[in-house]
């Protein structure tokens, strides 16, 4: 059943992670604004979700470095933010800058700044020498070591671990550079889409006229191993490096020198070979590729001969007596044997300028007493080809993600001893299963793959990848992908999976040097050769050992297994501080942060995974206060276990203090607690026994700490109590809603019956108004008409006996029909209206009526002539005439059917002023 709370539905049945809803996340966050917490431990709760939602409010704040325990997570403003690396600000605050790199290179120039307080000028100058030198050293190493990616357009692809060594008064007196896994490969190989190393775009870019020409780089030209010169980035600045390697003491004739090796490697990037149709014959350089050769050999100051002969034949030594065999490598094998000596050349001038760097910069043994060190290294990688320098560089990753995970939940291990919550992370998962699979023993990648370079055998890349899939399939974090066209396998590492390849991964990790290349370059008169190839009989011996005593094969994975163990054992011995640097996108826009982006980056430097395994502990912590306000309510469910919450204080103003409130909240806060157990056991599903175990919640001194599950369950308990406090507000709504629409419905009741009344009386009042007037009009005009009869009957007299009608002679009328008689004639005008209409007066009355207005008195024969035509047969017409005129003026009767007679009468009227009677009835009046 859903639940809907605060316009939210939630399910009781759902236990999966959702995005928490925006109250919850706004009682969570009251304790502090995002864009205010300075260490991303503090947001609340430690999901991931709160994690790129405080990086993006302090990005869009222009604050650009937060913490997270033991690490700071610095974001790419990509725009000036002015004063910011000021000296001013170095000594008043300790800060870290955003790229990796840069990031390096500012705290260098930081601890130097810090750590330059000399007592005198003499101590001054000195620390300002040696400053200067360690801040040099970053341009060299970065144009040498560093080169644009798919990701990075300075990454560094080396690893470098800087020591600051300070005196006993905490002053600098110098600086050690160390360096890891040099990607070599990248002078001679490129992937799409990215470049070689910074200082060969240097050189042709900002070469003058008589370098070009001495170096043999016209403007134009193109080199194989230089992809993409046109695209122009602010490491390409020719200038920096020339000044900062004449502030280490490299002079300009030495700087000339290497840059003219450098050129000189270019050039054998564009030396190819044509396949050969007889084994027996070496492959020949292909006609575009002579004068690139003989460029090379020049600029190298080696014999054209030996090298051709060197990059086109391999010498093999065989038996007991170490006879010496030559035989012509193919077309594939001279292109290796040329990045070989490419490759060497390169990583020996890479390894003595960091030697020349550290001579300069180098304090002696005995001045200093500690360190501050500084590690930069490449961070995890996932190419759509990945190999051997993949697979180390993910590994250093793995190892120092380990060291890292430890040292930031120690960081909130501290927070649960200064609340007093005696909890550790004991059960978290970490990556150690990845590590086993790659380093472990007696069998793993890194074994699997010594094996096979100490095996005297051509390397097969599908048997390799069959020997890993077989010999390490328990292992969880191998995986495994039979849909992939070439050979290679799947490691599932702390921040995604990568697939390596098999290919070419034994002969990388061999990287075999042919004797006869380094004999070669020996015979070299350059004078920089000569010191990068000194001719050794001790090295002479190492590279050519004797068949009886044969060394172990010392592999690239065991040099940089071995350098990786030195420094973690340096890293395990100090205080770690980590810095991860994140651009918040790709385009380098500012004030733009693309949270899928800085998701990936997060993965990739392991602070997602740390954030998940910080989950594991107690991410929701509550203050006191804000943990009894939102869930005291909960106590509804069950009875109240302690009243001293509700006592009354009987305190003074004076007491009530912070420890007074939080006392008062003591109680509250136990009452709620005693009732999670029983939530506990009513959110359990019947016959699960995890579920009926208590979640853990832990109450500090200051903070209430619980997991997830039991945030859930407050929160589903919660809605619980406030659904039923709901109910209630709207059972008594519904019942006072009732109420009043049967008050209203009462009240329209009776305001209709009253207006109904009131209608009704004022219609019979109108109906009384208005018969009252046509009443006193019926009786004016009644009145009026009497007397028009009365006065136009005025002179004449009436006769009775002598000109009575034959039918009446014969006797005499009484006293009382004689007078109504007199009345009737001299009303006749109306007994003429009465007698047409269609009701009134009937019967006796009617007909005397009738008689009456026909028989007029024969002794007035001046007022009215009674003509009769006795002759006429029918209807005999009577006409009276009266003397003067007469008026009548009648309106329409308001009777509804006064001017109809339904059913005729032999006595009706049919005229007004003319009588019209049928003969045969007149005769009988």
């Amino acid at each position: 059943m859903l639940q809907q709370v605060n316009g939210h539905s939630s399910s009781p049945d759902t236990h999966g992670r959702k995005p928490l809803r925006e109250d919850l996340q706004e009682f969570l966050g009251q304790e502090a604004p995002l864009h205010l917490l300075d260490d991303l431990t503090k947001v609340n709760p430690v999901m991931l979700e709160t994690v790129l939602r405080c990086l993006q409010a302090r990005y869009m704040a222009d604050t650009f470095y937060t913490n997270a325990g033991c690490t700071l997570v610095a974001l790419n403003p990509f725009k000036p933010v002015p004063q910011l690396y000021s000296p001013e600000l170095m000594k008043e605050y300790h800060t870290a800058p955003q790229p990796q790199t840069w990031t390096s290179r500012c705290l260098m120039k930081f601890y130097a700044v810090v750590a330059a307080s000399p007592t005198s000028w003499e101590s001054h100058r000195i620390a300002e020498r040696i400053e200067q030198r360690i801040l040099n050293s970053n341009p060299v190493m970065e144009a040498f070591g560093n080169a644009c990616t798919l990701r990075n357009n300075n990454s560094s692809r080396f690893g470098k671990f800087i020591q600051l060594q300070l005196n006993r008064a905490q002053q600098m007196t110098g600086a050690a550079v160390q360096t890891y896994l040099l990607e070599k490969t990248r002078v001679a190989c490129q992937a799409s889409s990215e470049r070689n190393f910074h200082i060969f775009y240097q050189i042709c870019k900002g070469a003058s006229a008589d370098e070009r020409l001495q170096w043999h780089l016209p403007e134009g030209a193109a080199f194989s191993w230089l992809p993409n010169p046109e695209r122009t980035l602010e490491e390409d600045c020719f200038k920096v490096t020339r000044e900062a390697m004449l502030h280490l003491g490299i002079n300009t004739p030495t700087q000339n020198n290497i840059f003219k090796l450098l050129a000189g490697l270019l050039h054998l990037g564009n030396i190819q070979f044509a396949d050969s149709g007889d084994e027996a014959q070496p492959c020949q350089l292909m006609d575009d590729a002579k004068c690139p050769f003989r460029t090379s050999a020049s600029l190298l100051w080696l014999p054209e001969d030996p090298l051709l002969e060197t990059l086109q034949i391999r010498t093999i030594r065989a038996g007991r007596q170490q006879q010496v065999f030559q035989k012509p490598c193919s077309r594939a094998e001279c292109d290796t044997r040329r990045d070989c000596l490419a490759k060497l050349v390169y990583s020996r001038l890479f390894d003595w300028l960091v030697s020349v760097i550290n001579s300069s910069i180098c304090a002696d043994p005995d001045s200093w007493t500690t360190f501050i060190g500084l590690l930069d290294v490449y961070g995890f990688e996932s190419f759509p080809s990945n190999s051997l320098e993949q697979l180390c560089i993910n590994y250093a990753n793995e190892k120092l993600q380990q060291h890292f995970v430890a040292h930031y939940l120690k960081a909130q291990q501290e927070e649960y001893a200064v609340e007093g919550l005696e909890w550790s992370f004991v059960n978290y998962r970490d990556n150690q299963n990845c590590l086993d699979l790659i380093e472990g023993s007696p069998i793993s990648i890194c074994s699997l793959i010594n094996e096979e370079c100490r095996l005297n055998r051509p390397s097969s890349a599908a048997q390799l990848q069959t020997r890993i899939e077989s010999a390490l399939a328990g292992s969880p974090c191998l995986g495994h992908d039979r849909l992939s066209p070439e050979p290679s396998f799947l490691v599932l590492h702390y921040a995604g999976p990568v697939r390596y390849h098999t290919a070419g991964l034994v002969e990388k990790n061999k990287d075999p040097i042919p004797p006869e290349l380094t004999r070669l370059l020996q015979q070299s008169q350059d004078p920089l050769l000569k010191v990068l190839f000194p001719a050794d009989p001790e090295e002479k011996s190492q590279e050519e050992p004797s068949g009886h005593s044969r060394a172990p094969v010392l592999t690239v994975v065991s040099k940089f297994k071995a350098s990786l163990e030195q420094l973690l054992q340096v890293l395990h011995s100090t205080t770690p501080h980590y810095i991860r640097c994140i651009k918040p996108n790709s385009q380098g826009r500012a004030q733009t942060f693309l949270r899928e982006e800085v998701l990936n980056q997060l993965e990739a430097c392991g602070l997602v995974e740390t954030i998940h395994i910080s989950a594991a502990g107690f991410p929701i912590r509550v203050s006191h206060q804000k943990f009894v306000e939102r869930y005291e309510l909960l106590r509804r469910l069950h009875p109240r276990t302690s009243q001293a919450a509700h006592s009354p204080s009987n305190k003074g103003p004076s007491e009530r203090s912070l420890h007074a409130e939080e006392a008062t909240l003591q109680p509250l806060l136990q009452d709620i607690l005693h009732t999670l157990p029983a939530l506990t056991q009513a959110a359990a599903t019947p016959g699960d026994p995890a579920e009926a175990t208590p979640a853990p919640v832990h109450c500090g001194r200051t903070k209430v700490f619980m997991t997830d599950s039991m945030l859930e369950l407050l929160e589903r308990r919660r809605a619980q109590v406030l659904e039923q406090c709901a109910r209630c507000i709207q059972d008594g709504w519904r019942r006072h809603r009732h109420r009043k629409q049967e008050r209203q419905r009462q009240a329209a009741v009776l305001i209709q019956a009253a207006t109904r009344s009131w209608l009704t009386r004022k219609r019979i009042q109108r109906l009384h108004t208005a018969a009252t007037v046509i009443k006193r009009a019926w009786q004016k005009w009644r009145t009026r008409m009497a007397f028009l009869a009365s006065e136009e009957l005025d002179g004449v007299e009436e006769k009775h006996g002598s000109q009575a009608p034959h039918s009446l002679s014969s006797f005499l009328l009484p006293h009382a029909q004689t007078w109504l008689l007199g009345a009737i004639i001299r009303l006749w005008p109306l007994g003429l209206v009465l007698a047409n209409a269609a009701v009134g007066a009937r019967g006796f009355q009617r007909k005397l009526v009738v008689w009456a207005c026909l028989q007029l008195p024969s002794s007035s024969p001046s007022s009215y002539t009674v003509q009769k035509a006795q002759e006429q047969a029918g209807v005999t017409s009577i006409r009276a005439l009266p003397q003067g005129s007469v008026k009548f003026h009648c309106r329409k009767s308001p009777l509804r059917y006064a001017d109809i007679c339904p059913e005729p009468s032999s006595y009706s009227v049919t005229g007004f002023n003319q009588i019209l009677l049928e003969r045969h009835r007149l005769s009988h009046v």
